[in-house]
């Protein structure tokens, strides 16, 4: 899983949650201390992983695993170039004469920033401590005399050559303002202090212009990510939270010591994603407001969502749903540019769509806690189903809501559809119309508008009206799920069988809505 996974600069401050959580980094988990603000979710890489050899803490007095830990320093928000690491301070570029020689070095913590340095090892790794990062313009650094690879083998007298890495950290936060570090460079641990933070080194993409990079941190901004639970990987124990980029191409996976501070984590999180949201979708609508979006006027509505189709039983993946005026649209990411929201992954017309399961998922294994909805679409092709899954149950009245009332809504707005069709054998128009209700119409033939001229007729041949009926007249509708479509208005030509050319789904699902919709206007549940 990528760490990596946003666009965007932070600009918030407050921290509304704090805590230590586990981060799942090419399938090990790592301890990291996470901070929620407004705007952004940070990693601070306290520990590697239990699986890890490796043991970095962070603490005030400047001696940390790699991540200066403080806002104030100017050169902190500069990016990779604040802090000397194995792959800056090489080697070679080290000189022979202080190679594999004790040296005593001395060093004036500063007010802010401590000794400004990241050690590595520990006798529980059998390696010495270690350098492993050092902090321009700090105190370390301003000494011109340490180097990363530098072990430390006393502080102020007190001997370190066989101490823990949480015995060092300590010997080193009561050093004092004035230290003296006993120090020998070991060229051979270059490889050690190489080894890249869970946080910083994710295993793609290793870096991205647009993110914040702060040592051993990961800033993430949240504006249009999606938190979610279990979508990526199992959670048995229901205490892991995903989080997913904007683009759709990188997933943090965070785990909670427990079910309720998942659920705590996620509430946060997801209040404040749901925030952003709503900024987004004003803004989208501010950039779309001459051109419009994929054919409609207007979006009402748009979020993310987990979705699948029917085929893929078992396959869940992040889907950007948009509701506009008429149409169901589905994006595989958030689009990047005007021209990209112009072209969904799939658009269905809200009039040939209908809402037909909302609750519990009776077929999960956690019955009861996940909510899903499915949305069935009658298309050319047959039916088109797609089951999606909401977090919450107000994020599941609120999408249902959104469905149903634009499904209606459409329906008032279009008000007519009309379609060719075969009725005994007369090619004619079968028109539905949201008030007046069904009419065949048949279409004026060749001999009849040559005969019009020879009278000396000005105005276009009518079509003939064959059948009209209101709603209240239809008995039964029927479709063969080919091209045939069966009404039966109880009159006296019996069921009304008529030929649509073409597979009768969505003159099916209309009809539904227009039904829907009318008795949603009378104040009736649908």
């Amino acid at each position: 899983m990528a760490v990596v996974i946003a666009t965007g600069v932070s600009g918030a401050t407050g921290v509304q949650k704090s805590g230590f959580l586990e981060v799942l980094v090419r399938e090990q988990w790592h301890k990291v201390l996470v901070n929620l603000n407004e705007e952004t979710l940070t990693l601070i890489c306290e520990d590697t992983s239990v699986n890890d050899n490796v043991t970095d803490t962070v603490n005030s007095n400047g001696v940390t695993n790699g991540a200066y830990l403080n806002n104030n320093n100017t050169n902190s928000n500069n990016g990779p170039q604040t802090v000397r690491t194995a792959f800056t301070d090489l080697p070679e570029t080290v000189p022979e004469a202080i190679a594999n020689r004790k040296r005593c070095v001395k060093v004036t913590k500063q007010e802010v920033g401590g000794l400004g340095i990241s050690i590595k090892g520990g006798k529980e790794n059998k390696m010495p401590i270690l350098i492993s990062k050092i902090f321009k313009g700090l105190a370390a650094d301003q000494t011109q005399a340490l180097y990363v690879g530098d072990a430390i083998l006393s502080v102020n007298g007190v001997n370190l050559r066989d101490a823990t890495h949480d015995e060092a950290v300590q010997a080193l936060k009561r050093a004092g303002k004035e230290v003296t570090l006993e120090v020998k460079y070991m060229r051979e641990a270059t490889p050690y202090v190489k080894k890249g933070s869970p946080v910083l080194d994710p295993p793609s993409p290793p870096a991205l212009p647009s993110i914040s990079l702060q040592g051993d941190r990961r800033c993430i901004p949240l504006k249009m990510c999606y938190v979610t639970r279990a979508i990526t990987t199992p959670d048995p124990e229901n205490r892991q939270l995903e989080l997913h980029s904007p683009d759709a191409r990188h997933t943090v996976v965070l785990r909670c010591p427990d079910q309720p501070s998942a659920l705590a984590w996620y509430s946060a999180m997801h209040s404040v994603t749901s925030i952003l949201a709503q900024r987004a979708l004003a803004e989208v609508i501010q950039s779309i407001a001459r051109m419009g979006i994929a054919g409609s006027k207007e979006i009402r509505h748009l979020g993310w969502l987990a979705g699948k189709t029917e085929s893929e039983k078992q396959s869940w993946k992040p889907v950007l749903v948009v509701v506009t005026e008429k149409d169901l649209l589905l994006y595989d990411s958030l689009p990047r540019g005007k021209e990209a929201w112009q072209s969904p992954a799939h658009t269905y017309p809200l009039l040939a769509t209908r809402l037909v399961h909302s609750g519990p998922d009776r077929g999960s294994p956690h019955s009861g806690t996940e909510l899903f909805f499915a949305t069935r679409t009658g298309t050319r092709l047959g039916i088109e189903a797609h089951l999606f899954r909401a977090e919450t149950t107000k994020d599941l009245s609120l999408w249902t809501r959104q469905i149903v009332n634009g499904c209606h809504a459409s329906a008032e707005m279009i008000k007519e559809v009309t379609t060719s069709c075969l009725y005994k054998g007369q090619e004619c128009r079968l028109v539905i119309h949201y008030e007046q209700g069904f009419s065949v119409l048949a279409e004026p033939n060749l001999g009849d508008e040559e005969n019009g001229e020879e009278k000396g007729a000005h105005t276009p041949t009518r079509s003939r009206v064959l059948l009209s009926y209101p709603y209240e007249k239809l008995k039964t509708s029927s479709d063969d799920g080919i091209r045939m479509l069966y009404l039966d208005f109880g009159g006296k030509e019996g069921e009304i069988q008529l030929d649509l050319h073409s597979c009768p789904k969505p003159i099916v699902f209309i009809l539904h809505s227009f039904l829907s919709a009318k008795i949603a206007r009378l104040g009736l549940v649908a």
